[in-house]
């Protein structure tokens, strides 16, 4: 096995074997930066323990599928044993296991059956998934209560309902897992970005201003400032009602069409943060060709808005990824291996999946969690040799829970890697990698033709005039694009617009139109926020059915109490 180990690695190999051979404890943990090169590293601790004769099976416990196929796939190239994928009954004892924290309780017999024929080591990566209290948590202790070995993997030891992941104690004080010293490795994201294992990250706050009508007043919503509302005008609750409603992160998230309520507005905020980002990469792209971009969106509704807005600004469909398509793993796989410029993803690649020409992330999540947060920004960080000199880029709203994660990862970096370097004058072929001057079309080694970069064209409203997507005003009338969205209350209350999904008679839907607004308007001034939070989720035109069910309930129990009167 000839490996160029980093010397972190090194490092934490040897702390590891020499805790194991203490006996003083069977727990390792690694905690470092997504990016750094866990999976080598416990690949290698578990190549070291094979050949000493200490471990004959090895059990990896990964977050998906996809990682899974990743685990499997390095684990052969350092120790050249075939990890068998399961996800349902273990079938084969013969071979070392890979399965994902999901089928820890389905296959919890064959675990223990492994562990008790075999002398296991255990790898858990991403292990903040297994809380104690939590069904993942108490398979996972169950499972591999009699393991030999365990390595425990993480690159955020974090978790947002603070509970301690199984087998750790949790300071809640510091958010660090508590594990003695000797059998911990720690390598901050800092340190990673400082021995050239990670890129320095630079995060784009991006900033848009929200007017939201109700009656005949309209509403300013920022991510500065909140939402604006006159407190004389309106009674203390249903003030507050509208601050707890009307945040800048929901309107942020909500898709805006033209007019025919289909076609994506390419003057949007979602549309502002793609532009950013598409200038972004392709600056990226001249000095790293085959760099690429990652959209990770709240819902597979705004994922297919996203990518159609994507296609409009660059001209190529982007690779479209989420959980109801059965071949997201085949795409994910495509997509690393290509040079498409755009994944647009629901969550399925912010945790654990390696596609390391990724530079740039346009983060619109649903999740608000820091855990969350340095997991998506380990997508973008991961370095491709000892010749990338890239940087990776975030755009995201600016919103005050993400700018203050921001704030700590950023200084956790030296202020050396907080400035973005000077242009390079040269763009490098992607052909055969020669120096090219940037205002050169054609590689003078090997006669390469670089691209013509298309201009995407938007309308103005006012004057229907065609302008460059990127300008700030419109070239005819002076109209003013990227300032203001304005939503109605009802649009912006509505997330996703999904109630044409569903099942609905149109006796139903006006119904519904007819009474909304007394309804919307009660709710809000209750002050009650499970009321609001559900005039969030439910849209106007599905209430009317959701109440007739209700009422149908309601009205079986009062004739059941009418029935035990009479009877009475």
């Amino acid at each position: 096995m000839a490996l160029n180990l980093r010397p972190w690695q090194e490092s934490a190999i040897n702390k590891c074997l020499k805790w194991f051979d203490t006996n003083k404890d069977n727990k390792f943990l690694v905690n470092a930066a997504p990016g750094a090169g866990k999976t080598i590293c416990a690949s290698v601790i578990a190549y070291e323990l094979i050949k000493k004769s200490k471990v004959e099976r090895v059990v990896v416990i990964a977050p998906r599928k996809e990682v899974v196929k990743q685990w499997a796939e390095e684990f052969f190239s350092v120790t050249g044993r075939k990890m068998m994928k399961f996800t349902g009954e273990i079938e084969d004892d013969e071979f070392d296991i890979c399965a994902t924290w999901n089928s820890v309780e389905n296959m919890l017999d064959g675990f223990q059956h492994v562990c008790n024929k075999y002398k296991t080591l255990i790898i858990c990566d991403e292990h903040h998934h297994a809380a104690i209290s939590a069904v993942w948590g108490e398979s996972a202790n169950d499972a591999f209560q009699k393991a030999t070995y365990k390595i425990i993997l993480t690159g955020t030891p974090i978790r947002t309902d603070g509970k301690a992941p199984v087998w750790f104690s949790y300071s809640k004080a510091s958010g660090d897992l508590k594990h003695e010293q000797e059998g911990t490795y720690t390598l901050t994201y800092g340190e990673s970005v400082d021995y050239g294992y990670c890129r320095p990250i630079f995060f784009h706050r991006h900033e848009g201003n929200f007017r939201v009508v109700i009656d005949k007043e309209t509403l300013a919503v920022s991510g500065k400032k909140g939402v604006e509302v006159d407190e004389n005008k309106h009674p203390k609750k249903l003030v507050k009602s509208l601050q707890q409603s009307l945040d800048f992160y929901t309107l942020a998230r909500k898709p805006i069409y033209k007019k025919d309520g289909i076609t994506p507005d390419l003057n949007s905020y979602q549309s502002t943060m793609l532009q950013w980002g598409i200038e972004k990469l392709e600056k990226v792209r001249e000095r790293t060709p085959h760099a690429g971009g990652l959209v990770i969106a709240p819902s597979i509704k705004v994922a297919e808005y996203m990518s159609k807005l994507l296609e409009k600004l660059t001209g190529e469909k982007p690779i479209l990824v989420h959980s109801e398509h059965t071949n997201a793993e085949d795409k994910i796989d495509a997509f690393r291996h290509s040079k498409k410029q755009w994944l647009v993803s629901v969550a399925m690649i912010s945790e654990g999946v390696d596609i390391k020409r990724l530079r740039i992330l346009v983060y619109l999540p649903n999740p608000q969690t820091e855990l969350s947060f340095r997991q998506a920004m380990g997508r973008v960080v991961r370095s491709l040799g000892d010749d990338d000199f890239s940087r990776a880029y975030v755009v995201m709203p600016a919103f005050r829970i993400f700018e203050e994660y921001a704030r700590r990862v950023e200084s956790e970096m030296k202020p050396i890697h907080l400035k973005d370097p000077e242009e390079n004058k040269n763009k490098i072929c992607p052909s055969c990698e020669n120096e090219v001057k940037k205002d050169q079309n054609v590689c003078s080694e090997c006669s390469y033709e670089f691209p013509v970069k298309k201009t995407t064209y938007k309308t103005c409203d006012k004057c229907e005039a065609l302008n460059p997507v990127n300008v700030n005003e419109c070239q005819t009338c002076g109209e003013k694009f990227h300032l203001e969205y304005t939503l109605n209350l009802e649009s912006a209350l509505r997330e996703g617009g999904i109630a044409r999904e569903l099942d609905i008679d149109e006796e139903d839907v006006q119904l519904a139109e007819k009474n909304f607004e007394k309804l919307r308007k009660d709710m809000l001034e209750s002050g009650d926020a499970k009321m609001i939070e559900l005039l969030k989720k439910i849209p106007e035109e599905t209430w009317a059915k959701a109440m007739k069910f209700g009422m149908k309930y309601f009205q079986e129990d009062l004739d059941e109490k009418k029935k035990k009167k009479k009877k009475n």
